[in-house]
């Protein structure tokens, strides 16, 4: 990762943001929050295709055969997408509260959002077991405050790609921790003037692995894998908008 030069391009994209033409700058929001809810999903097993989640989205018409849980997962992602975007114009830093309620809103129809789990999980696939009971009560009240002073120990694409890994390796929420990771993600992404990204699910393979590394080690220095990704991500959309100017 070239941190130096993704904060230059960062430094022209705020510089030169208000020249970009409105409707131009609307259209490319538009495109990003439709194909992150989309790839968010789909990440997860959501099988409704980028077309089909945007008829959902932007036309408002429900799909034939598909389970209703599919149409909340994506209508609820893009709910969840706005409630984040809300918070950060208002200034307010990542906090507990604000993690149930994104919770709260992805899972809203589906299950009960914003509380943490008293089960046993296992990951399918993953040679990571998350933590359970107490361990996990006392892992995720670290994971708030690790916040603070991580906040200023790390770069802000490794403080993002951190939140991320680390969250969805405590899996504090019996479902949805993958869709809510990555809003915390670009939370962070977002509240330190960057661009948010999106993981195309044709990627996830390399996502995971990323993931993996860093749960199964749990420490900061497997991070630098999954923080490659981030910052590869930003980069392009930083070139995508500078292109605009």
């Amino acid at each position: 990762m070239d941190l130096n030069r993704i904060l230059e391009k960062q430094k022209l994209y705020n510089q030169g943001k208000n020249k970009i033409d409105a409707v131009t700058l609307s259209s490319y929001e538009k495109d990003f929050e439709l194909t992150f809810t989309h790839n968010s999903t789909a990440i997860e097993g959501n099988t409704l295709t980028l077309i089909e989640t945007k008829v959902i989205l932007e036309d408002g018409i429900s799909v034939g055969g598909k389970e209703l849980r599919e149409i909340y997962e994506v209508v609820n992602h893009k709910k969840a997408y706005h409630y984040v975007k809300k918070c950060i114009a208002e200034g307010k830093e990542l906090n507990e509260n604000i993690v149930k309620d994104i919770h709260a809103i992805l899972t809203e129809n589906i299950i009960v959002g914003g509380i943490y789990r008293n089960q046993k999980v296992r990951i399918s696939g993953a040679g990571h077991v998350p933590p359970a009971g107490n361990d996990m009560y006392i892992q995720i009240k670290n994971f708030y405050d690790d916040l603070c002073w991580k906040k200023d120990a790390l770069d802000p694409i490794e403080y993002a790609a951190w939140t991320h890994a680390e969250f969805v390796r405590i899996h504090p929420f019996i479902d949805g921790n993958g869709r809510t990771s990555r809003l915390l993600m670009n939370y962070q992404l977002m509240s330190a003037g960057f661009l948010p990204v999106s993981i195309a699910k044709e990627n996830r393979l390399d996502y995971y692995n990323a993931l993996e590394a860093y749960a199964v080690h749990g420490e900061l220095g497997q991070l630098g894998q999954f923080a490659d990704l981030v910052a590869e991500l930003e980069e392009e959309q930083l070139d995508a908008y500078i292109r605009l100017i």
